[in-house]
């Protein structure tokens, strides 16, 4: 069978839908309250984000200078689980009101995508960072004593490790992430799976969710993060 008599048969027809390309300025989007909401959504998932993840971080870190058992602790692993259990868990609730971006690379990523419009990503990206400043503000007013012993929980090189390999495992990462979102949002992909008796709508944070954990365990021996309003 040819190409063409493909065509003309019944596989023809496409069985999913590209939305059209955002508007690269959409000033009515201004004067819409959905817009506001979402710009909302992204700041106080990114603060409690930052707030979980921040406390994870400075716990280890006590734990390690304390001496304690690595085994009887949070340790590396537990950090990735409070970062991906974290992401599942905001990115399911901010879904439906923002996209659950909750990271700028992700928005810049979308924008560059032609996903959002330029003065949604712009707000996005501020509310995102503002969220991350008011996280860890809060980690530090209730936490001032840990907070100054253990350095705010900022990243650091692991030993053995130069800045070159943490920046090509910041890459790495965040492109692994990156690329996972676009995948799980891609029209092709909700049409192939549609036959899985599955609760389908969950796949993309599931997705997303094992991917964090994933780059987490890998990432955070050297310095990760994965998310730029981290740093």
């Amino acid at each position: 069978m040819t190409k063409d008599a493909v065509e003309q048969g019944s596989f023809s027809s496409k069985d999913y839908h590209d939305p059209p390309p955002a508007a690269f300025i959409d000033v009515k989007e201004l004067t819409m309250w959905s817009f506001y909401r979402a710009v909302i959504a992204e700041f106080i998932a990114t603060l409690l984000f930052l707030y979980i993840t921040v406390l994870t971080i400075i716990g280890y870190k006590s734990q390690i200078n304390k001496g304690d058992d690595p085994c009887g602790g949070v340790g590396v692993l537990g950090i990735a689980w409070a970062f991906g259990g974290m992401i599942f868990v905001l990115v399911y609730c901010t879904a439906g009101i923002s996209g659950g971006h909750i990271n700028p690379a992700v928005t810049f990523g979308l924008f560059l995508a032609r996903k959002v419009s330029l003065p949604r990503a712009i707000m996005f990206m501020v509310a995102q960072c503002l969220g991350a400043i008011c996280g860890v503000a809060l980690v530090k007013a209730f936490h001032k004593t840990y907070y100054d012993t253990y350095g705010g929980g900022a990243n650091e090189l692991a030993h053995g490790y130069n800045k070159g390999t943490g920046l090509g495992a910041e890459i790495i990462g965040t492109f692994v992430l990156v690329y996972t979102v676009f995948s799980a949002i891609d029209p092709k992909r909700n049409a192939r799976d549609s036959h899985v008796p599955v609760c389908t709508q969950l796949l993309p944070h599931s997705v997303q969710f094992s991917n964090l954990i994933n780059l987490g365990a890998l990432c955070l021996p050297l310095n990760g993060s994965l998310n730029d309003s981290d740093i």
